[in-house]
């Protein structure tokens, strides 16, 4: 079948080509108008408006200063490299300067990159200074501002290493073990390179260590280090000399007098070293010793306290050094003998008296026949003597009476006791002095007696008299009785005063007894001073307390008190006045004086006046805290401390929570300070001596707590980060002020700030830039402002740095190289690694609007081919962007467009009753399978192209549709639009009625036609004027707009034509003659070809064949 156009189709086509033309026309007039227009304003004078707006301010681009070597601080020949940049852009030639002095090209030791934006310098001192960069752009008159300025230090001269040695010792001994550290103090980056007598160690780290040394590894050793990729080396060291030696041999002394002893005797020896620092290790027949109950071992010295026969053997020592694990070989060998039987001495006396007195001597004589070396002592009774030689001579008193014997010892060890020698002694009596007069002490014109004897004595006693050591004759004023056991004195004078003493003379025999006790007699030569004092000695005094007062005269006695308030005397007997209650009223000034004698009264002076002052009010004791603060902390240390400003002599009682403490004293500490302690404190003075007590004084509470363990806080969102991130750390106190300052630990030390920074009190953490060396665990710990209170570490966080940006995988689902519209397609984008993160998405250079890592386009269409990429970012205030993806080109085609064609013909109407469809797929050659729809309702069938429709299942009008499905991709195509059916039985009714009357008419017009031309008359005809033409030519019509289409005009009426027109402009209407209609058979086909134009008759009839 041949394919036919569509009528209605083509006439609507060229209607809106023409429609466009005018309406194009029209629009580019208008632009070419305003364009004119706004050429035309250009002419404004600079008064208008237009010149009031304020112009564009461009603000300069700030170029980013980087070192791109390692190191600020170089030495001279070391490389130093810096790069300047805008914003990634290569648009920009860049210059330089000094200490803002532009750098030029001349110099040798400096270098540029082509477009200045890495400068290279090789260090020399003069190098040193600030350095900075700014931009000019290559096309446009724009340039950049300064950057910021790095500062280069350049040392003058090489560096020069340190070498330290762990154990730095004068001389070490074979086994120890040394380490070896080199240290550069400046700058950073060094590797390190030891030398043993010259020659190079391979040693990779700061540290050589020699695990044990031996003879050698003695001599000089040297380091020296280098960094950067030349390298730069430092100068070498100091040499530090390392002197290997063998350990020495101790020495081992007896300490002891004999290497044979008896038992239970002592047995020391002495191990000695050249050094003290070696420690002793102790051997008896080759076996270590080991303390026990007798056997003691302190330093260099081993004591046996009490041998027995498992001490005998041969004793040695080795040394051992401690410090150093170093140990010597054994010393020399000391034998040892124990016996086990003690000796008994043997006592001898010369001369040999068992009676003796006071005064005689006797030597004594001790001796052990066994052995040597002993130490004899000398007994009586029970009672040890001084200890002597084997002879001891003793002059006898009469305490010395009783048994003598002796006994020998050596070391710790005794003999047995030798046999016992008894000895009596007579004790000479010692005289008694006394007086008989009163006082010892008297006044000049007193007199004074005393009195010399023996107790039980006979008459066979006389005495003789001493005054300080010189014996005292008689005179007008002394005088003594018959045997001179008295001595008196009638008027005693100074120079009677003095020590005085007696001796006692037996007469039978040449005995002398001792001085008698002294006797002191004292003349005074003026008054003695009275003393008035108070108890207790308060300057203040209240109401209630009782108070003492003592009236003293140091000398002499026998003296009787009068006492006075002011000049009044008062009733009272006795050296003392006692006020029990002491009221307001008792305020004043007391003193006294003293007297003694009966006959000759004798009176003192008056004593010095003692005031008295009597308040009625208690005092309240002022109780203060230090340090003041209302909180304090377990181990801190506080005091408190409780006074009364009014007198004295306070003791004081100390309160918790209402509990009276064992504390008296003024002052209370509390160190360390535990949750215990806390609690309400106050206190209150009393004196002890008047059991008076103040009011109690103000309460002060005290309240211990634990020392805050700090929390560690992560205020940026991650804890692994990548280069360039920023992380802060907050360390606080829970619920504290700003009293805390804070210390940092990276892996357990302590961070400075020249790595990191931190707010004013340490708070916070910040790390701007992260770098892969800041990985780590980080801690913080507290310490109080006011107080050195310290907590302990907060729980650790740990910082992952990774070394490199993340990378980005986008993915396509599915995976086609090309899609159709209407399929969906979705994109997904991923980061393995860390979180947070947001997507960019992109097609081309711009940037789209979608959130999240999946985009989906549900419904593709052609627009949305191109190439996609994602990109990853986070963080708010410094956004961190990973490299884009990789790209994924999408391509979008137009899906295959399905049609509905009407293979039926309009001459085919009048001899079948239905319609034949066909689906094809507008520009495909692949085999495709098809579906039909009526009234968007499935029709179930075979998927032909083919569909017919009947009056039986088409009894109404109705919309068919149809689309094309395969295996292949795509997979479907687009639905065709929709024909509408129309009712074939009516169709074929009318049709045949318009056929009729058409045939009808055509006669009729033709019978009427014949009859007017054969009744006309000619010459009427030439009368009168030319007639209208019935009907128009062909050429006519074509040229009237108005013309109906002719076969409308002649074979439908006016119901028909208006079902006509219905029913075309659903599917298709006739509108011209040019207008083809369906050609179904040959014979159409045939008369479609006959396509002459009409010419007009004489009679007036247009043929529709000419």
């Amino acid at each position: 079948m041949t394919q036919l156009s569509n009528p209605a189709s083509t006439c609507a086509a060229q209607w809106k080509m023409w429609l466009i033309g005018v309406f194009s026309v029209m629009y580019f007039a208008a632009v070419c108008a305003a364009q004119s227009t706004g050429y035309a304003t250009s002419t404004v004078p600079p008064t208008s408006l237009l010149s009031t707006e304020s112009p564009t301010i461009y603000e300069p681009p700030i170029p980013s200063l980087q070192l791109q070597s390692t190191w600020l601080d170089v030495f001279p020949s070391e490389k130093v490299e810096f790069k300047c940049s805008i914003n990634g852009n290569s648009d920009w030639t860049f210059i330089w300067y000094k200490n803002e002095e532009k750098l030029q090209d001349s110099d040798p030791n400096v270098s540029f990159s082509p477009d200045g934006s890495v400068l290279t310098i090789t260090a020399a001192q003069t190098y040193s200074g600030n350095y900075s960069c700014n931009g000019q752009h290559k096309s446009k008159d724009i340039r950049a501002a300064n950057s910021s300025s790095l500062t280069l230090t350049v040392n003058a001269n090489k560096p020069k290493p340190t070498l330290s040695q762990s154990l730095n010792y004068g001389r070490m001994f074979v086994g120890e073990s040394v380490n070896f550290t080199c240290k550069v103090d400046k700058s950073s980056g060094w590797e390190y390179l030891f030398y043993h007598n010259g020659n190079e160690i391979q040693v990779p780290d700061v540290h050589y260590a020699i695990d044990s040394i031996d003879h050698p590894n003695n001599g000089e050793y040297h380091c020296k280090a280098k960094r950067g990729k030349g390298p730069f080396y430092t100068e070498e060291s100091e040499k530090t000399t390392l002197l290997v030696s063998d350990p020495p041999k101790p020495s081992l002394k007896l300490q002891t007098a004999w290497p044979d002893v008896f038992k239970g005797e002592k047995v020391g020896f002495s191990c000695g070293t050249s050094s003290p620092d070696w420690n002793i290790i102790w051997y008896r027949n080759q076996k270590q010793l080991q303390e026990d109950s007798v056997l003691t071992l302190e330093e260099e010295v081993l004591n046996i306290t009490s041998a027995n026969p498992t001490h005998q053997g041969g004793y040695a020592c080795k040394a051992h050094l401690e410090t150093r694990g170093v140990s010597s070989g054994f010393s020399n060998t000391v034998d040892v003998t124990v016996y086990e039987k003690k000796p008994k001495p043997t006592l001898s006396k010369k001369p040999d008296l068992n009676t003796t007195y006071v005064g005689e001597t006797v030597n004594f004589t001790c001796k052990v026949d066994v052995s040597s070396g002993w130490e004899y002592h000398l007994y009586k009774d029970k009672n040890l003597l001084a200890p002597s030689s084997p002879r001891h001579e003793i002059r006898f008193g009469a305490a010395e009476e009783g048994q003598y014997w002796c006994r020998a010892t050596r070391g710790v060890i005794s003999t047995d006791d030798s046999e016992k020698i008894t000895q009596v002694v007579l004790e000479i009596p010692v005289p008694s002095l006394e007086l008989i007069t009163p006082w010892s002490d008297v006044f000049p014109a007193e007199s004074a007696k005393l009195r010399c004897g023996i107790n039980g004595s006979s008459d066979s006693w006389t005495y003789t008299w001493y005054k300080n050591g010189q014996e005292i004759q008689p005179d007008n004023v002394v005088s003594f009785d018959s045997n001179r056991a008295t001595l008196s004195i009638s008027s005693a004078s100074a120079n009677h005063a003095g020590k005085y003493e007696c001796k006692g003379h037996l007469k039978d025999r040449s005995v002398i007894s001792h001085p008698s006790p002294p006797l002191d007699l004292t003349v005074y030569d003026q008054k003695p001073s009275v003393i008035l004092t108070q108890d207790p000695d308060y300057n203040v005094m209240f109401s209630g307390e009782s108070v003492s007062f003592s009236c003293h005269i140091h000398v002499s006695s026998g003296w009787e008190y009068q006492w006075y308030k002011g000049d009044r005397k008062l009733i009272i007997s006795g050296n003392s006045h006692t006020i029990k209650t002491v009221a307001r009223s008792d305020t004043g000034s007391y003193s006294c004086q003293a007297k003694r004698g009966s006959n000759t009264v004798f009176n003192s002076d008056q004593s010095q006046v003692v005031t008295l002052d009597i308040k009625e009010d208690k005092p309240k004791p002022l109780l203060t805290q230090h340090p003041d603060a209302d909180k304090m902390y377990t181990g801190e240390s506080v005091s408190f401390e409780c006074k009364v400003e009014l007198s004295s002599g306070w003791d004081y009682i100390w309160y918790k929570n209402g509990e009276a403490l064992s504390i008296n004293s003024s002052h209370f500490s509390i160190d360390p300070a535990n949750l215990s302690n806390t609690g309400t404190y106050e206190c209150m003075a009393t004196r002890d001596k008047t059991m008076y007590n103040t009011a109690p004084s103000d309460s002060r509470k005290l309240n211990i707590i634990d020392i805050p363990v700090p929390s560690l806080k992560l205020m940026t969102p991650w804890l692994d980060v990548f280069p360039s991130e920023s992380v802060k750390f907050r360390c606080g106190m829970d619920g504290s002020s700003d009293s805390w300052t804070y210390s940092w630990y990276k892996d357990g030390k302590e961070l400075q700030a020249d790595v990191v920074s931190f707010d004013k009190d340490r708070t916070t953490l910040s790390i701007s830039s992260a770098l892969a060396k800041q990985h780590g665990h980080y801690s913080c710990s507290g310490k109080l402002k006011s107080r050195s209170v310290s907590s302990k570490h907060s729980s650790g966080l740990t910082l992952d740095v990774y070394d490199t940006k993340p990378t980005v995988i986008l993915t396509q689902n599915p995976e086609h190289d090309v899609m159709h519209t209407e399929d969906s397609v979705s994109f997904s984008c991923h980061i393995n690694i860390s979180s947070g993160w947001e997507y960019l998405w992109y097609k081309g250079e711009n940037q789209l609007t979608v959130s999240g890592n999946n985009h989906t386009i549900k419904s593709v269409v052609t627009s949305d081919s191109g190439s996609y990429r994602c990109q990853a970012k986070r963080g708010k205030d410094t956004v961190f962007k990973s490299d884009q993806s990789q790209g994924i080109t999408l391509i979008i085609e137009e899906r295959p467009q399905a049609h509905v064609i009407l293979l039926t013909g309009w001459s085919e109407v009048f001899s079948t009753d239905s319609l034949v469809l066909k689906c094809v797929v507008q520009d495909s050659q692949e085999i495709w399978n098809y579906t039909w729809s009526k009234e968007n309702e499935r029709i179930d069938g075979p998927t032909s192209e083919i569909h017919r429709v009947t009056p039986t299942n088409d009894p109404a009008q109705s919309q068919y549709t149809c689309q094309g499905s395969r295996t292949g991709r795509p997979s479907y195509s687009k639905p065709s639009d929709s024909f509408k059916t129309k009712n074939l039985l009516l169709k074929r009714r009318v049709l045949l009625s318009i056929s009729g009357c058409i045939f009808c008419g055509i006669i009729v017009v033709f019978l009427g036609c014949i009859v007017l031309r054969v009744i006309r008359k000619r010459g009427d005809d030439d009368d009168k004027p030319e007639e209208a033409n019935l009907f128009l030519s062909m050429a006519q019509l074509k040229d009237r707009n108005d013309a109906p289409c002719p076969l409308v005009d002649y074979i439908t009426d006016e119901a028909i034509n208006a079902l006509a027109k219905a029913e075309g402009g659903e599917n298709g209407t006739v509108c011209s003659e040019t207008t083809p209609l369906p050609i179904t058979s040959q014979e159409d086909q045939a008369v479609a070809t006959e396509g002459h134009d009409t010419k007009e008759s004489d009679g007036g009839l247009v043929s529709f064949k000419q």
